[in-house]
């Protein structure tokens, strides 16, 4: 018996190896170091290093930039989870006064508020926080360079307005707030808004001489909640299994597949670049494989972590220069590697004897005959009620022009009307929509009942489905 915990082969270890040492000769990094997630936890991590005989380890920490942000997303969601708000809310109702109140909380998550990508001003990230007190120092006369809510345009200044709006419903500073509800609970210790010993510094190599200047490591001040952290690979990988399966400690699986789902308006370009958006988190598609996660810059500094949840394979790639190495392009290239030398082999299967939960809601359209199949259900179905098993079906014909909603009560069991309600073709599943029972199955074949004259119930009618849909359950 094998357990999905046990170490990468050599092969696969010897192929990462090789790739951060690509990525660190040919993007001349000072140094670049690197993990791999799977199943949830590390499982393989390299360092590669210019200097002779100091090879960074997973304790070392590097600035990561704008992944900072995703943690920012976090505190934002869990007060949303908790009630204190609703990511609907404009900002003015919860912080008002900051000149830009009518954008709305998941308007600034998913950057769709119209913000300028930049503070005014000296460079915010090469210059003292202390240079920009407040808001108005971070927004400017002109804040919106866009009309809300329409276009993704990514903002720096729109990350400090949440961590601002954080600091004033919990009544106590960001970076408090953060350790005490994130870092803490996920164990994430050396994660930190300042640098702590052992850490890299950051630098700026000569593009075509062998030449390094160091960079300024300022405090950001009200910018910090966009850039301002330092981390390691080690935690980094811990915070790449919670953003993929959730802690009920700190967010639920459910509040965190909504952050990792595309939220923003995308561009043409973004679509042509496979990227998109979701609320903290950026999503990318590249040779058929679909990545989530963020990336992060800050002068002498690159980060990237990223997962592909399909293969359950996550990667970390931290570097100290401000530029250079392709950070995202290193991850997914490893995240690529494990996942087709190794691939996830499922678990034991075979047919089971315990019924599948029961189902109430389905939804179809269209102009055809439409047959309605039991599929397997999650647990929120399971409080459905109703007793619909895998493998019934029950078809009705649409007839011409007709949607499946125009069905409503033709089914009936017990006396309890099944309900039907008009969709639009192409649209989602969405709640309470068709109910149907075992009991309208007969022979083999999908049964529908339907009234006779004055109301009285008619004979079953035996129709066969050829236009089969089929919906997973929602409730």
């Amino acid at each position: 018996m094998t357990s999905p915990q046990e170490e990468l082969l050599p092969g696969t270890r010897r192929a990462l190896l090789h790739r951060i040492a690509v990525a660190q000769r040919e993007g001349r990094a000072p140094s670049l170091v690197a993990a791999v997630v799977r199943d949830g936890r590390a499982v393989w991590s390299g360092a590669r290093t210019s200097v002779e005989g100091l090879v960074p380890d997973g304790d070392v920490q590097y600035r990561i930039g704008s992944i900072t942000k995703t943690f920012t997303a976090v505190l934002v969601l869990r007060l949303r989870d908790e009630g204190l708000l609703d990511l609907a809310d404009p900002l003015e109702k919860h912080l008002p006064g900051t000149g830009v109140g009518e954008v709305t909380l998941v308007d600034l998550l998913a950057h769709r508020a119209g913000l300028a990508a930049e503070t005014p001003g000296p460079w915010w990230e090469r210059t003292p926080g202390s240079l920009r007190p407040g808001l108005a120092d971070v927004l400017g006369e002109r804040p919106l360079v866009h009309p809300v809510g329409r276009r993704f345009h990514y903002s720096n200044p729109g990350y400090a307005l949440l961590g601002t709006l954080v600091e004033k419903l919990r009544g106590a500073p960001w970076a408090d707030v953060l350790r005490r509800e994130v870092l803490d609970p996920l164990g994430l210790h050396r994660t930190t808004v300042e640098p702590v010993a052992p850490h890299a510094g950051g630098w700026a190599v000569h593009p075509w001489a062998d030449v390094m200047q160091p960079e300024p490591l300022e405090n950001l001040g009200v910018m910090a909640p966009a850039g301002q952290l330092w981390s390691t690979i080690g935690d980094l990988a811990r915070f790449a299994a919670f953003l993929a399966a959730g802690d009920e400690r700190v967010l639920s699986a459910e509040s965190v597949r909504e952050m990792r789902t595309p939220a923003a308006p995308a561009e043409a370009a973004d679509v042509a670049d496979g990227y998109a958006y979701g609320l903290g988190l950026e999503l990318r598609h590249q040779q058929g494989r679909a990545f989530v996660g963020h990336t992060g810059s800050l002068p002498g500094f690159l980060a990237c972590l990223t997962m592909s949840l399909a293969d359950d394979v996550g990667a970390v790639v931290l570097a100290n220069c401000t530029s250079g190495p392709a950070p995202f392009t290193v991850a997914a290239d490893l995240v690529r590697i494990v996942a087709e030398a190794e691939p996830r082999v499922p678990r034991p299967g075979g047919r089971s004897t315990r019924p599948i939960p029961p189902c109430s809601t389905w939804w179809a359209s269209g102009t055809g005959d439409v047959r309605l199949r039991a599929a397997a259900v999650g647990r929120r179905a399971a409080r459905a009620g109703t007793s619909l098993r895998e493998g019934t079906t029950l078809a009705f014909p649409s007839g011409r022009g007709q949607r499946l909603g125009r069905a409503r009560g033709l089914l009936r069991r017990g006396g309890a009307a099944a309900r039907a309600t008009p969709g639009r073709h192409g649209q989602p599943p969405r709640p309470g929509l068709v109910r149907v029972h075992p009991a309208a199955v007969r022979g083999g074949r999908s049964v529908a009942r339907r009234r006779g004259r004055g109301g009285v119930a008619g004979p079953p009618v035996a129709r066969r489905a050829p236009d089969v849909r089929e919906w997973p359950c929602f409730t």
